[in-house]
């Protein structure tokens, strides 16, 4: 197995990281265009939800976690 190259459970953990970023921007946009400009609980709830799962893909593949 190479450096780069993703187990299915990294790929999974991978998808997950998108999927949670893709929530917290597109209610970052509805927020934006409603007129809330502070930090709802609802945005704090995604944050939260993006940071976990980035907390499990590797930083070679987009997340937060170093090594192995």
């Amino acid at each position: 197995m190479g450096l780069f190259k993703k187990s299915d459970e990294e790929k999974a953990a991978v998808a997950d990281m998108k999927a949670a970023d893709r929530r917290l921007n597109q209610n970052s946009d509805r927020e934006r265009k409603s007129g809330i400009r502070h930090e709802t609980p609802e945005y704090q709830r995604l944050n939260g939800e993006a940071n976990e799962a980035a907390a499990k893909v590797s930083f070679w593949h987009g997340g937060t976690r170093r090594g192995r």
